[in-house]
């Protein structure tokens, strides 16, 4: 069964999904940029991304092992990214908050690390029987995988609300990314998914500098 699923999942979906995503990201990160890949997997994207960008250098972080993957990828505990402020250039982070214990510590890691921007890409529960659909996705895509499946997913008041948190704001969201072949697109699709550029909102940082009982930003 678990055969089976890989050889169906692989062909009508992963693939397609790879190749679509990568283009995405392509037109979305500046020439020459450094970029980390966080929840990395087998490197097959970043492999994609290079091929479509030569010009960009990209490393991994990922919670677990994968064999053989594409780009060099180191492990991380899911919390601390082991790189210093503002050490990359972009950080691209593709389904990958949903599955994190803290998605807020994580993104603002994913913000202290870049120095230009963080680019997500997951999931929205919004429209009808939106959790479910995405739960068997989730499920789909990576039970076999042995990927933690807390299946957490945010509405876009949710999704503003954690980028807020973590001084963020959207230089540019989009929710069509036709990621899958119609009919599957008008299930599996529709608006499940978002691809986000996000960049330092300054009005938030400075809110969140605040002392909790109206004092003066920390120096």
């Amino acid at each position: 069964m678990s055969v089976l699923l890989d050889i169906v999942h692989g062909r009508m979906v992963y693939t397609r999904r790879v190749r679509q995503l990568a283009s995405l990201l392509a037109v979305r990160i500046r020439r020459g940029a450094a970029v980390l890949d966080v929840g990395a997997g087998d490197g097959a994207l970043a492999a994609r991304l290079l091929k479509v960008r030569p010009d960009l250098t990209i490393r991994g972080v990922d919670v677990l092992a994968r064999p053989r993957a594409a780009i060099p990828v180191d492990l991380f505990d899911g919390q601390t990214l082991p790189f210093g402020d503002r050490s990359k250039d972009v950080v691209v982070c593709v389904d990958v908050l949903h599955h994190a214990n803290d998605a807020e510590r994580l993104l603002s890691e994913c913000a202290r690390v870049a120095r230009e921007a963080v680019v997500i890409k997951d999931h929205l529960r919004e429209g009808l029987l939106a959790k479910p659909t995405l739960r068997f996705m989730d499920w789909v895509g990576n039970a076999r995988h042995s990927v933690s499946l807390p299946y957490r997913y945010l509405s876009r008041s949710e999704w503003q609300r954690l980028m807020s948190q973590c001084g963020l704001r959207a230089k540019q969201w989009d929710e069509k990314l036709d990621l899958y072949p119609v009919p599957a697109d008008w299930i599996f699709g529709r608006r499940l998914h978002v691809l986000a550029v996000l960049v330092p909102d300054a009005e938030a940082v400075r809110v969140s500098q605040v002392a909790p009982g109206g004092g003066q930003p920390r120096a």
